[in-house]
C-alpha cells in the first residue's frame, strides 16, 4: 500500500508523526508487506515544522501518482484556501482511484477540492463553523471522531487522527492488526468514528468518572451475558441516572452503544482468529441471535460476518 502524506511549512510534528507512527508499525511489526509511506511537499523542498525542526527528506508531488492513499494530516492555522495546483492534484488522484483523507484541519484542502460537496465531513470542532461557512455544500459536523465515505475520509482534531489511522489499518488488515498496533502505542484500539470529539470532563475525578474503569473492564469480561444499565450502574456503585451521565462524560457515548461496539470488536476478533460458526460467535459476544448479530454487523461494517471472515483470514502476505 502506497501512502502519500502532505507536509507544509509550519506543520506541527505531532500531526505528521502520529500517522507516520501508526502506518510505520505495520511494517515494523511485519503485519503486511508493501506498505510505503512517503512525505511530500508541493515543491519537493524541505520544510520547517512549528517546533522549529527542519524536515528535509521529502518527495515532490509526483509521489501522489499511483498512491493508494493521499493524506492531509493538517493545514496552516490561518486556514488559507488550497490553490488550484493542489485542488487539481487532489481531484486527479481521486479520479485515478486514490483514497483521500483529511485529518484534523486537513479536511480544509480536501473540501476545497470539491470532493466533499454533498457529503458530510468532520474537522476540529473549533474550526467546524468556518469550514461550514467556506463550503456550504458540505454538511459539517463537530460531533464525530471521523467519517468515512469509502473514497474520502475526514477526522476531527489531534488524537482523533490516530483513531482514523487505526481505523484504516483495521479496514485493510483486520481488527487484530489494528489492536496489535494500538497495544504497542498504548492507545485505545476501538474508538468508533461516531463517538463525540470531546467530553465535558476529560480528566477523571477520584471516585468519579475515573471509577468507571473497573466497571468497563468488568463489562468487557462478560460480553456474552446480558448487560443492563442497571447492572453497570450497580457495579459502579451509582444510581442509573448518575451512571448514565458520568458514562457519557467519560466515553462520549451511551452505555448501550459502547457495549454494542465492544461486542462487535470481539466478534471481529473471533471471525479473524477462529473457525467458529457465526451462531457460536453471536452467542459468545452476547447477541440474542445470529440474525441480530448479522444485522448489527452489517449496519456497522457494511458487510456480512462471512464476507468479513473471508477477507481477513486469507494467508498473510
Amino acid at each position: 500500500m502506497k501512502i502519500a502524506v502532505h507536509a507544509f511549512e509550519g506543520i506541527t510534528m505531532f500531526h505528521l508523526a502520529s500517522l507516520l507512527m501508526v502506518f510505520g508499525e505495520v511494517t515494523r511489526q511485519n503485519l503486511a508487506t508493501g506498505w510505503q509511506t512517503t512525505v511530500w511537499t508541493e515543491d519537493g523542498r524541505g520544510v520547517r515544522t512549528a517546533e522549529g525542526l527542519s524536515l528535509q527528506d521529502v518527495a515532490g508531488p509526483e509521489t501522489v501518482a499511483g498512491a493508494d492513499l493521499l493524506v492531509f494530516p493538517s493545514w496552516p492555522a490561518d486556514l488559507p484556501p488550497a490553490d488550484g495546483f493542489l485542488t487539481d492534484l487532489i481531484s486527479t488522484a481521486h479520479a485515478d482511484g486514490t483514497r483521500v483523507a483529511g485529518l484534523c484541519l486537513g479536511a480544509f484542502p480536501v473540501a476545497d477540492s470539491g470532493l466533499l460537496d454533498g457529503r458530510s465531513a468532520v474537522t476540529h470542532w473549533a474550526s467546524a463553523p468556518q469550514l461550514a461557512r467556506r463550503r456550504p455544500a458540505v454538511t459539517v459536523t463537530d460531533s464525530a471522531l471521523y467519517l468515512d465515505h469509502g473514497d474520502v475520509l475526514t477526522s476531527a482534531g489531534t488524537a482523533s487522527a490516530i483513531d482514523a489511522c487505526l481505523y484504516l489499518v483495521r479496514k485493510h488488515l483486520g481488527s487484530a492488526a489494528a489492536a496489535k498496533i494500538a497495544r504497542h502505542l498504548v492507545v485505545a484500539p476501538h474508538r468508533e468514528g461516531d463517538q463525540a470529539q470531546y467530553v465535558h470532563r476529560p480528566v477523571p475525578e477520584p471516585g468519579g468518572t475515573g471509577h468507571l474503569g473497573a466497571t468497563l473492564d468488568w463489562a468487557i469480561a462478560r460480553l456474552g451475558q446480558p448487560l443492563t444499565v442497571e447492572e453497570l450502574a450497580a457495579h459502579a456503585g451509582m444510581s442509573r441516572r448518575n451512571f448514565t451521565r458520568r458514562f457519557a462524560e467519560a466515553t462520549g457515548t451511551t452505555p448501550a452503544r459502547w457495549i454494542l461496539a465492544r461486542r462487535l470488536d470481539e466478534a471481529r476478533r473471533l471471525l479473524e482468529t477462529t473457525d467458529w460458526p457465526v451462531a457460536r460467535i453471536a452467542r459468545t459476544c452476547g447477541f440474542g441471535s445470529a440474525v441480530g448479530f448479522r444485522q448489527n454487523f452489517a449496519a456497522a461494517y457494511h458487510t456480512t460476518p462471512t464476507s468479513y471472515r473471508q477477507r481477513f483470514t486469507d494467508p498473510a502476505p
